[in-house]
């Protein structure tokens, strides 16, 4: 009890002399922060006509907890905010304590989850009109300067009846506020921070997806088209895994996977492509060399390297046959 107390009071005057200069950052939009409870993990999901909103309004820690500060934002909600969910403290207790330290709480709009799914979240009264919040069973979706005071409803909405991972119901939600006219003023940036359930205790690695679109005339598009892309990425990446545990089906299973979520990706042709090779579906390979080869002839020019770094066997005949499909050189 004495170390929350210490905790509480060391909270409360780092935020006052945080705000002690009047600083504030107008970051007007919308935002949702939610708990899976199937797989435990955080996420938020954010979209401003604010220049670069990623490093300002979501924070996220696995094992922890998810915040979004925003309106004219706080940034040092976020930070603190994990730390007194860190020490045992619920969203409800961890909020009234930063709003209570806050003498400019009517301008802010905060919103926060644990890992059991507890929420809380504000919308001071000074929030630029539209705003408000809606708060749900292990989420909360809040905005604020928008066209329509039906916002945080719709992705409510959104977010519940959209099936998939957690990253794609944040997505939804953001373009379910679109669809409700969204921020009054119109778009510019947006972010997505989801991790796993569990910590491993290295940060880092506990990040599933960490996207930012920091200036984009449809930065929510633009943020559905990258999450698609790093789902595409984490299959390769695990594809890689599998490789140097010598698992060459299982790694050809997960690059085939990333294929189909993004075919016209070189990258994600090319480095199966080798795996064939090398492991002997020499004439597997010879189709996705030739799609590879096609689209940009450095993938040729690269190719003979990877035998004098063991990603290839020592053998010119086999480099050559490769080479083979690779388009000839007009003359």
């Amino acid at each position: 009890m004495k170390r929350f107390v210490a905790l509480i009071l060391f909270t409360m005057c780092v935020v006052a002399l945080i705000l002690a200069d009047g600083k504030m950052r107008p970051v007007s939009t919308y935002s949702i922060v939610a708990y899976d409870r199937e797989t435990g993990q955080l996420g938020v999901a954010v979209q401003s006509h604010w220049f670069s909103v990623g490093p300002i309004v979501p924070w996220v820690e696995s094992g922890i907890g998810a915040i979004a500060t925003q309106s004219f934002v706080e940034v040092s909600y976020g930070p603190l905010g994990l730390e007194l969910l860190r020490a045992g403290k619920s969203p409800e207790e961890t909020l009234s304590a930063l709003l209570k330290a806050d003498k400019n709480r009517d301008v802010r709009q905060v919103a926060m989850v644990d890992t059991t799914g507890r929420v809380a979240a504000h919308t001071g009264s000074n929030c630029i009109p539209e705003a408000g919040h809606y708060t749900g069973d292990g989420f909360t979706c809040q905005a604020n300067l928008m066209l329509k005071n039906t916002v945080w409803d719709a992705m409510a909405k959104a977010f519940l009846e959209t099936k998939g991972e957690l990253a794609d119901r944040l997505i939804a939600a953001l373009e379910s506020a679109e669809v409700e006219g969204g921020d009054i003023r119109g778009k510019q940036s947006a972010a997505l921070i989801v991790v796993k359930g569990e910590s491993s205790g290295v940060r880092w690695k506990d990040r599933l997806f960490d996207l930012r679109i920091e200036d984009h005339p449809a930065p929510v598009k633009e943020l559905k088209r990258l999450l698609l892309l790093n789902k595409a990425y984490n299959h390769m990446n695990l594809g890689d895994e599998y490789l140097a545990e010598e698992k060459i089906e299982e790694a050809m299973k997960a690059y085939t996977k990333a294929m189909a979520m993004y075919p016209d990706n070189a990258e994600m042709i090319f480095w199966p492509a080798v795996t064939l090779a090398a492991s002997g579906n020499v004439e597997k390979s010879l189709p996705l060399f030739k799609k590879v080869f096609a689209m940009d002839k450095n993938w040729a020019i690269l190719l003979p390297r990877l035998s004098k770094v063991g990603q290839l066997p020592e053998d010119k005949a086999l480099i050559q046959k490769i080479l083979s499909v690779a388009p000839k050189k007009k003359e």
